[in-house]
């Protein structure tokens, strides 16, 4: 099983006013009816070629907690673990932190990370190249 995990705790301002601290810009609806997150968590959803994707891991701001929860809600998407940072320290200790915490639960899982800010239109060709990697 693959184990998404969804990296969600900056905190934007180059997009403001639309984009600001209390309000990050993964958590707009910039592009469309969705908010990013939604969107990333919808195509972190279901199945990967013939795995099936675990419910996804959100790594996120003790500030956005609330945020990432209800938004997850409104989309219909299961929520698997929240975990949350006191501070932001980066890209590379949230990803540790995140395979430490799969590591404890489920030895010799997949953890596939991802940024909750990109734009990928495609989501079936993004799945369709992660199930090709997976190997």
């Amino acid at each position: 099983m693959i184990h998404p995990c969804i990296l969600c705790g900056g905190s934007s301002t180059r997009l403001w006013p639309l984009s600001r601290k209390s309000y990050p810009k993964q958590f707009v609806a910039v592009t469309g009816e969705e908010t990013l997150f939604q969107a990333t968590a919808r195509r972190l959803s279901g199945v990967c070629g013939t795995e099936p994707l675990a419910p996804p891991l959100i790594l996120t701001h003790a500030d956005f907690r609330f945020i990432a929860s209800q938004q997850l809600g409104e989309a219909g998407i299961e929520a698997g673990t929240i975990l949350l940072e006191p501070e932001g320290h980066n890209t590379a200790p949230a990803v540790l932190v995140a395979a430490l915490q799969l590591q404890a639960c489920d030895p010799g899982a997949v953890l596939l990370v991802a940024p909750s800010d990109h734009r990928i239109p495609d989501a079936a060709a993004f799945r369709a190249a992660v199930a090709r990697g997976l190997p």
